[in-house]
């Protein structure tokens, strides 16, 4: 027996990832590698580099990070290539809504709460949107029109959050809707400006312009609180749809991470969270900072996933 412990022991040193209290003294001793699920620009990119350069700039890591790009199949590629990483703590990665909806429509190896989870930081949220000649006057007489007529809503892709929102609410306000999708924002911006749709899904910071131009209105904010930026615009709660869908922004490290890894991670994003740095993406970006930690967002990735499943079976978009 003692023989054995003695192998596992030095098979643990070797692979670098010995655990106790000698992991929890030294950790982090090694590069940092962080994956990014999609191509640069994105909220995932943007997201990542941010906290890099946090990290950096208040010297929060100790050693080198390298950062990667690993695009494709709407993350699945880079999310996988971190479930791979089994165990090592010298992986993260951050999460959008498609950490969420790509394992309900494709065969991965992995679901949300297959990895490690650090913290969930943000929540992106979508604008309900219409064109700004369209006579709509707020939410209540969208919905109040919708009954009566089921309007066109326009959205990015087909399995995803665009779709989920609306489809909530259509169901706790009681229309139906057509929902179209399309790849790129500049063809679903067109086509609501040009009367193609009677309303769309938008993020906020893709849409600004537009909704303070008067080209769109912004009837409703999909979120818990409205930003700033679009001050006056109601939530879906607060004009009694509590829809409850976003789609997570936070940082998750590979499956079977060390506790003590885990451990370092959280009390380090509770120091990033606190920098200005942090409040200026937040602002930038218009996202909702919704922090919590630990077991407590490996629950709000499986109730989110739970819920996002419902509502694409019933709708026939997943089996």
């Amino acid at each position: 027996m003692r023989r054995r412990t003695l192998v596992l022991s030095v098979l643990a040193l070797a692979s670098g990832l010995a655990v106790g209290p000698a992991f929890a003294q030294s950790y982090p001793n090694e590069r940092l590698n962080v994956t990014i699920a999609f191509g640069p620009g994105g909220g995932n990119d943007i997201l990542s580099r941010t906290l890099v350069q946090i990290l950096e700039k208040h010297k929060l890591y100790p050693k080198d990070i390298a950062v990667t790009n690993r695009a494709g199949g709407s993350g699945a590629v880079g999310w996988g290539y971190v479930f791979n990483q089994k165990g090592n703590p010298y992986h993260i990665s951050t999460t959008s809504g498609s950490f969420v909806t790509t394992p309900l429509q494709a065969n991965t190896p992995w679901k949300p709460t297959s990895f490690t989870p650090v913290a969930l930081l943000a929540t992106d949220d979508l604008v309900l949107l219409v064109n700004g000649k369209s006579g709509y006057k707020d939410i209540k007489d969208f919905i109040e029109k919708a009954r009566t007529k089921p309007p066109s809503i326009g959205g990015m892709g087909a399995v995803n959050v665009d779709f989920i929102v609306p489809k909530v609410l259509s169901e706790k306000a009681n229309f139906k809707f057509e929902y179209v999708s399309f790849n790129k924002m500049g063809e679903l911006n067109t086509a609501l400006l040009s009367n193609s749709l009677d309303a769309a899904m938008g993020n906020p910071a893709e849409i600004l312009g537009l909704v303070a131009s008067g080209d769109m209105k912004a009837l409703a904010y999909s979120g818990k609180k409205t930003p700033d930026s679009l001050k006056g615009v109601p939530t879906l709660q607060e004009a009694g749809y509590d829809v409850g869908i976003s789609m997570p922004r936070g940082l998750i490290l590979p499956p079977d991470a060390p506790k003590a890894a885990q451990e370092w991670w959280i009390a380090t994003m509770k120091k990033v969270v606190a920098t200005p740095e942090w409040k200026e993406y937040i602002t930038k970006n218009n996202l909702t900072e919704n922090i919590i930690y630990g077991d407590e967002f490996n629950g709000f990735l499986d109730r989110t996933s739970n819920g996002f499943a419902t509502v694409l079976r019933a709708s026939g978009a997943i089996k």
